[in-house]
């Protein structure tokens, strides 16, 4: 190789054996042990154990390098002693005995270990990210990364996509998250946005005549963090079809998706045609459009229950006649459980904010009981007909959620994952994939007392749009769909609007009049205008998928360098104060005091 190394630290077996070697790599441990010194020499590939004599003129220099010191190692490859052997390790059956070193690097005292797998508070491990870097769970997650992108690269240009690259500064979208907003020099009083995506480009892209496009594209979007998603940015597989319909989109990301999880994981996919559920649907029985198909647990409306004479449950036939609703989650032969794991679940709800979960238990005795705090309130009759509205038999037991129907979907699709998690009937060998469709059009936005698109605007509305019901715009469907693995939304698609006319028809059911939608979306409605193909597409979530395949819960833990959950990049000590003459330069004013 060079002066540094002749082999990796991975590399060497017993065929290399009375070989002489030159490695080069981070002193990960030591282990003294009197007249031998052993020391693990790492670098990106893996570990050799290296052994030298504490006569050796360059023991005293191991001896006293810290750990993560850097150094340059030769010596002759020999065969570990019987019983000594690390089969753990690709060079377990071998070891290097050292006739020199030298230092390369020197390292201080560590703010965090290298060496195992020791949780350390996410502030210290941002900081000092480089350091978290070298450790063997996280180096191997942004490998596999790496591997991943480059697979799906590679899976795109064989299904016949070509990779484009779309603008890094461009207008401000007035629909979606907040944009990152770059004042222009050349153009005072003027800003460029980061893109949210590359919505607009993409279908410009088709416009333009080319038939599929994709991009392994980053995403800028001034949100606050969460678990699955990072602040600031992301990348995403972004693509696009010509002359599509949804059906098309599905085949190519569903062959997609079954490809990049099988070969990186030996998880098993629970359904190998991804199931269709539609919103409204999804929301019926998982309180949510992101459902966990793992999760055997389903809601059911119980609502009617609550009319019954014989149902003595006042509190919510009460709330009931005033508009509620009452849903509930059925759990199998949990009857015989102690009252704690009822009273835990209660207790969880009301921490997230919800009245509780209400709940009792279905026996028989002499005759159909309900055991539990509300289970007196239920004559044997209304017993009978929830066990058949909820399928439920003798020794289930119901957790009850009333309310608006957006508060107690919201809880129950929570108390879903957290009732399953504590029963661990969850697969967690299994990934359950599933495409949720048929999104409404449009929705209304109580606080801004209007109508607003729910999804994507440039979507295009199901039906033959000659005649749709402008009048009722909350009934108007679109071919928009959301793929969802393991109640994990991996992206959000559609197929587009690609008819001017309709478009402004659509933005003023959402209060854009003409002149704004031409300001606004000039470029798009214009490039429209002169002749656009049927097309549609789709941007799964690099992040997500591979925090998946790493079967980990935190985006940040797949992500190289990601910022905390202030927006900071803690190691590079962004974002930070610039120079007054930059300010200048862009017309920029600070109001210090705000």
């Amino acid at each position: 190789m060079n002066k540094f190394r002749t082999h990796n630290c991975s590399e060497l077996s017993e065929n290399e054996i009375d070989k002489n070697v030159i490695l080069s790599g981070w002193l990960h441990r030591k282990r003294d042990h009197g007249n031998l010194l052993f020391a693990d020499l790492r670098d990106h590939y893996g570990i050799t154990q290296c052994v030298i004599e504490n006569k050796s003129k360059f023991f005293p220099i191991i001896e006293k390098a810290r750990p993560e010191t850097v150094l340059r190692i030769e010596g002759k490859v020999v065969k570990r002693a019987g019983g000594t052997e690390n089969l753990d390790l690709k060079t377990g059956k071998i070891e290097v005995f050292i006739s020199s070193i030298e230092i390369l690097s020197n390292a201080n005292e560590l703010p965090i270990p290298v060496f195992g797998e020791q949780d350390y508070p996410e502030d210290i491990r941002l900081k000092y990210r480089f350091l978290d870097l070298r450790r063997d769970e996280m180096h191997k997650n942004i490998i596999l990364r790496s591997k991943v992108i480059s697979f799906i690269r590679s899976e795109m240009l064989k299904l016949g996509f070509l990779e484009y690259q779309t603008p890094i500064l461009t207008s401000s979208s007035p629909e979606g998250a907040r944009d990152f907003l770059v004042p222009s020099r050349l153009n005072p009083g003027k800003f460029y946005a980061l893109p949210q995506a590359p919505q607009q480009f993409k279908q410009l892209i088709m416009v333009s005549g080319f038939d599929k496009y994709f991009q392994i594209a980053p995403c800028f979007r001034d949100e606050d963090a969460r678990a699955d998603r990072s602040p600031g940015e992301f990348y995403q597989l972004d693509l696009e079809m010509s002359f599509v319909e949804q059906e098309d989109i599905f085949n190519v990301v569903e062959t997609l998706m079954k490809k990049v999880f099988k070969n990186f994981s030996s998880k098993k996919i629970l359904s190998e045609s991804f199931p269709r559920i539609s919103y409204k649907e999804s929301l019926k029985r998982y309180g949510t459009d992101k459902p966990d198909l793992r999760n055997p647990l389903q809601i059911k409306d119980i609502t009617k229950i609550f009319t019954r004479e014989d149902v003595k449950f006042d509190i919510f036939k009460k709330l009931v006649k005033s508009g509620a609703v009452v849903k509930t989650i059925v759990t199998k032969e949990t009857g015989k459980k102690p009252r704690s794991f009822f009273d835990n679940i209660d207790k969880w709800a009301k921490e997230q904010g919800a009245s509780g979960l209400a709940y009792f238990s279905i026996e028989k005795n002499k005759s159909l009981e309900g055991k539990g705090p509300i289970g007196k309130f239920f004559s044997e009759e209304s017993l009978h007909e929830i066990m058949k509205i909820c399928d439920a038999k003798v020794g289930d037991s119901l957790f009850l959620a009333c309310g608006t129907e957006d508060e107690v979907n919201k809880i129950l699709s929570f108390a879903r994952n957290k009732i399953a998690s504590d029963l661990n009937i969850i697969d967690q060998d299994k990934f359950a994939f599933c495409w949720i469709v048929d999104y409404p059009m449009f929705e209304r936005d109580d606080n801004l007392k209007k109508i607003i698109f729910s999804h994507n605007p440039f979507s295009m509305p199901q039906g033959d749009i000659k005649d749709l019901n402008f009048d009722k715009p909350l009934d108007i469907k679109a071919y928009q769909y959301d793929i969802v693995c393991n109640g994990v939304e991996l992206s959000s698609g559609a197929i587009r609007n690609h008819i001017p006319e309709l478009m402004y028809k659509l933005f003023s059911v959402a209060g854009y009049s003409k002149k704004e939608v031409d300001e606004k979306f000039r470029g798009m409605i214009n490039a429209l205008s002169y002749g656009a193909p049927p097309h549609g597409g789709i941007a799964p979530g690099i992040d997500r998928i591979v925090m998946l395949l790493a079967n980990k819960q935190n985006i940040r833990e797949i992500t190289l360098f990601p910022m905390n959950q202030n927006a900071q990049d803690l190691m590079m000590n962004a974002p930070s104060e610039v120079d007054q003459k930059q300010l200048k330069e862009l017309g920029i004013k600070l109001d210090t005091k705000k």
